[in-house]
Protein backbone atom coordinates (compact mmCIF):
# COMPACT_ATOMS: atom_id res chain seq x y z
CA UNK A 1 0.00 0.00 0.00
CA UNK A 2 2.91 2.30 0.21
CA UNK A 3 2.98 3.10 -3.36
CA UNK A 4 -0.61 3.59 -3.50
CA UNK A 5 -1.65 6.68 -4.91
CA UNK A 6 -5.06 8.42 -4.57
CA UNK A 7 -7.27 9.41 -7.48
CA UNK A 8 -8.43 13.35 -6.60
CA UNK A 9 -11.57 14.65 -9.45
CA UNK A 10 -11.02 18.28 -9.27
CA UNK A 11 -14.14 20.76 -10.12
CA UNK A 12 -11.93 23.59 -11.56
CA UNK A 13 -13.72 27.54 -12.21
CA UNK A 14 -13.54 28.49 -16.02
CA UNK A 15 -13.04 31.69 -14.98
CA UNK A 16 -10.40 31.67 -12.20
CA UNK A 17 -9.41 28.73 -10.27
CA UNK A 18 -8.43 26.90 -14.44
CA UNK A 19 -6.75 29.93 -14.61
CA UNK A 20 -4.69 29.57 -11.65
CA UNK A 21 -3.89 25.56 -12.50
CA UNK A 22 -2.80 26.97 -16.50
CA UNK A 23 -0.75 29.84 -14.68
CA UNK A 24 1.22 26.63 -12.32
CA UNK A 25 1.70 24.71 -15.49
CA UNK A 26 2.93 27.56 -17.55
CA UNK A 27 5.47 28.88 -14.35
CA UNK A 28 6.61 24.97 -14.48
CA UNK A 29 5.72 25.05 -10.54
CA UNK A 30 5.92 21.10 -9.58
CA UNK A 31 2.39 19.64 -7.79
CA UNK A 32 1.08 15.66 -7.32
CA UNK A 33 -0.30 14.57 -10.64
CA UNK A 34 -3.41 12.69 -8.50
CA UNK A 35 -5.92 15.30 -9.67
CA UNK A 36 -7.93 14.96 -12.63
CA UNK A 37 -9.74 18.51 -13.93
CA UNK A 38 -13.04 19.04 -15.28
CA UNK A 39 -13.26 22.21 -16.26
CA UNK A 40 -16.76 23.70 -15.08
CA UNK A 41 -18.13 27.40 -15.99
CA UNK A 42 -18.98 28.06 -12.25
CA UNK A 43 -18.77 26.03 -9.61
CA UNK A 44 -22.07 27.63 -8.69
CA UNK A 45 -23.91 25.80 -10.99
CA UNK A 46 -22.55 22.68 -10.44
CA UNK A 47 -25.06 19.68 -8.75
CA UNK A 48 -23.90 17.94 -5.24
CA UNK A 49 -24.87 15.01 -7.97
CA UNK A 50 -21.03 15.58 -9.65
CA UNK A 51 -19.43 14.85 -6.35
CA UNK A 52 -21.62 11.84 -4.97
CA UNK A 53 -20.74 10.50 -8.68
CA UNK A 54 -17.41 10.81 -8.51
CA UNK A 55 -17.01 8.78 -5.55
CA UNK A 56 -19.84 6.33 -6.71
CA UNK A 57 -17.22 5.77 -9.99
CA UNK A 58 -14.10 5.27 -7.38
CA UNK A 59 -12.54 8.74 -6.64
CA UNK A 60 -10.45 8.77 -3.48
CA UNK A 61 -11.08 12.54 -3.50
CA UNK A 62 -13.21 15.41 -4.86
CA UNK A 63 -11.42 18.92 -4.86
CA UNK A 64 -14.30 21.70 -5.77
CA UNK A 65 -12.35 25.19 -6.31
CA UNK A 66 -13.94 28.67 -7.38
CA UNK A 67 -13.17 32.34 -7.23
CA UNK A 68 -12.59 34.44 -4.31
CA UNK A 69 -16.38 35.29 -3.00
CA UNK A 70 -16.71 38.76 -4.95
CA UNK A 71 -14.74 38.16 -7.90
CA UNK A 72 -17.23 35.94 -9.44
CA UNK A 73 -17.77 36.05 -13.05
CA UNK A 74 -21.61 35.50 -12.88
CA UNK A 75 -21.98 37.64 -9.75
CA UNK A 76 -22.81 35.25 -6.71
CA UNK A 77 -22.19 32.00 -8.39
CA UNK A 78 -19.49 30.99 -5.51
CA UNK A 79 -22.11 32.29 -2.85
CA UNK A 80 -24.12 29.40 -3.59
CA UNK A 81 -21.83 27.13 -4.18
CA UNK A 82 -19.97 27.46 -0.49
CA UNK A 83 -23.98 27.36 0.44
CA UNK A 84 -24.68 24.37 -1.43
CA UNK A 85 -21.40 22.72 -0.43
CA UNK A 86 -21.57 23.81 3.52
CA UNK A 87 -24.62 21.35 3.56
CA UNK A 88 -23.09 18.60 1.40
CA UNK A 89 -19.94 18.18 3.97
CA UNK A 90 -22.49 18.32 6.50
CA UNK A 91 -24.13 14.87 4.65
CA UNK A 92 -21.43 12.60 3.04
CA UNK A 93 -20.31 11.34 6.49
CA UNK A 94 -23.65 9.90 6.87
CA UNK A 95 -23.88 8.56 3.89
CA UNK A 96 -20.14 6.76 4.31
CA UNK A 97 -17.87 8.98 3.05
CA UNK A 98 -14.83 10.23 5.67
CA UNK A 99 -15.13 14.17 5.83
CA UNK A 100 -11.62 14.69 4.76
CA UNK A 101 -12.06 13.07 1.37
CA UNK A 102 -13.99 16.53 0.14
CA UNK A 103 -12.32 19.69 -0.06
CA UNK A 104 -13.71 23.32 -1.12
CA UNK A 105 -11.23 26.38 -2.13
CA UNK A 106 -10.72 29.53 -3.34
CA UNK A 107 -8.30 30.21 -5.88
CA UNK A 108 -7.88 32.69 -8.73
CA UNK A 109 -5.92 32.72 -11.59
CA UNK A 110 -3.37 35.00 -10.42
CA UNK A 111 -2.47 32.14 -7.87
CA UNK A 112 -0.64 29.61 -9.36
CA UNK A 113 1.83 29.03 -5.74
CA UNK A 114 -2.03 28.60 -4.07
CA UNK A 115 -2.63 25.98 -6.42
CA UNK A 116 0.35 24.55 -6.39
CA UNK A 117 -0.33 24.39 -2.14
CA UNK A 118 -3.92 23.39 -2.47
CA UNK A 119 -3.12 20.55 -4.41
CA UNK A 120 -0.18 19.26 -2.43
CA UNK A 121 -2.58 19.95 0.54
CA UNK A 122 -5.31 17.94 -0.49
CA UNK A 123 -3.72 14.92 -2.25
CA UNK A 124 -1.69 14.46 1.74
CA UNK A 125 -5.09 14.51 2.98
CA UNK A 126 -6.55 12.01 0.97
CA UNK A 127 -3.48 9.96 0.91
CA UNK A 128 -3.33 9.87 4.74
CA UNK A 129 -7.01 8.57 4.86
CA UNK A 130 -6.23 5.58 1.91
CA UNK A 131 -7.77 4.13 -0.56
CA UNK A 132 -11.76 4.70 -0.18
CA UNK A 133 -14.04 2.50 1.06
CA UNK A 134 -17.33 3.23 1.03
CA UNK A 135 -19.94 4.31 -1.39
CA UNK A 136 -18.16 2.85 -4.77
CA UNK A 137 -20.40 1.71 -7.30
CA UNK A 138 -19.50 -2.15 -7.63
CA UNK A 139 -19.82 -4.18 -11.15
CA UNK A 140 -22.96 -6.16 -11.41
CA UNK A 141 -21.96 -9.21 -11.96
CA UNK A 142 -24.03 -11.04 -14.91
CA UNK A 143 -24.96 -15.18 -14.74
Amino acid sequence: MSDWEPKIVTFLCNWCSYGGADLAGVSRLQYPPNIRVIRVPCTGRMSPKFILAAFRHGADGVWVSGCHPGDCHYIAGNYYARRKFALLNNMIEYIGIEPGRLHFSWVSSAEATKFQEVVTKVTESVKALGPAQHYIKTEAKVA
